[in-house]
């Protein structure tokens, strides 16, 4: 399906579907796209993560009913998919800013939030700098997290804030290994990938790594295999400090690459972030790539 016509679909389904127990896994099964990919789409363009859409228009429309006052606030919780009274009435006042109560006297100040209309300006995109290259199935080995769809772009710098402190500033300033985890982050280069697996293992969450290639050899604890099978990948070059100059481009990907792009849509459930060791990532001139799963429509 094309890409802006995938946010269309997932927009569309989640009205249809507004007070029925739908998350960003049930909408991006019913277009038939991994969660990961439409997640990071979908904020990238509206700059709302698919979660805080759903939230945010029942939580609208939910103003729109008690302002009319022809049913009770208990029954409307319910309706909008709250538990209880307490968790809605929550909810409600963090994003109208007053409570059920009081939009039920006055309800001019409730927080407007209508059906988003999507339109997407094609910049050329198609002229990023990437290339298309099929590769054999591969193993990478990591350190892996669950991390949260909905809140991914904070949790996955963290994780690598937290393991780069914990082992790579030592094993790099050129202390030996004392244990299998750091014998195999120094032998498997462990740190120049980051591995998007977007199968959702628990409600709402996916497996990251932070890993490397794995030429075969003991596993120790702590650490996991993954196998990529055999794919094409676009793979878009990225020059500049880091996060941001891989942001920029991951962003270009998804506002001008994708949409209207006559050659490739997205396959698979990965997505590869590659990170060079022969410079300084703040430097100025600092090499990465994002590489995307493509099939040829």
């Amino acid at each position: 399906m094309e890409w802006s016509t995938c946010i269309k679909t997932a927009i569309n389904y989640m009205e249809e579907h507004l007070l029925e127990a739908i998350g960003p896994v049930e909408v991006s099964n019913h277009i038939g796209i991994s969660t990961m990919y439409l997640s990071r789409g979908f904020q990238i363009l509206t700059g709302y993560t698919l979660a805080e859409y759903i939230r945010n228009r029942r939580l609208y429309e939910a103003g729109k009913e008690i302002s009319l006052q022809k049913s009770k606030i208990i029954d409307i919780a319910f309706k909008y998919g709250y538990e209880t009274p307490e968790s809605f009435t929550k909810a409600f006042t963090r994003f109208h800013k007053i409570t059920p109560l009081e939009a039920k006297k006055n309800a001019s100040h409730l927080r407007e939030f209508l059906p988003l209309h999507i339109e997407i300006n094609i910049k050329g995109g198609n002229y990023m700098e990437y290339i298309v290259e099929k590769r054999s199935s591969f193993k990478l080995i990591g350190i892996v997290k669950e991390i949260s769809f909905e809140n991914s772009y904070k949790e996955i710098p963290l994780f690598w804030d937290e393991v780069w402190s914990k082992y790579h500033t030592r094993l790099y300033a050129g202390e030996k290994p004392t244990t299998l985890v750091e014998h195999a982050i120094l032998k498997y280069h462990i740190g120049e990938f980051g591995l998007c697996c977007a199968e959702e293992t628990s409600p709402g969450k996916f497996k990251y790594y932070i890993a490397g290639y794995y030429e075969g050899g003991e596993i120790p604890v702590g650490l996991e295999v993954v196998e990529l099978p055999e794919l094409e990948w676009a793979r878009f070059k990225c020059v500049g400090p880091m996060p941001k100059a891989l942001q920029d481009v991951n962003t270009k990907i998804f506002k001008e690459w994708l949409p209207g792009n006559r050659d490739y849509e997205i396959f698979s459930k990965y997505d590869i972030e590659w990170y060079s060791s022969e410079k300084d990532p703040q430097a100025e001139d600092y090499h990465s790539e994002i590489w995307i799963p493509i099939k040829r429509k």
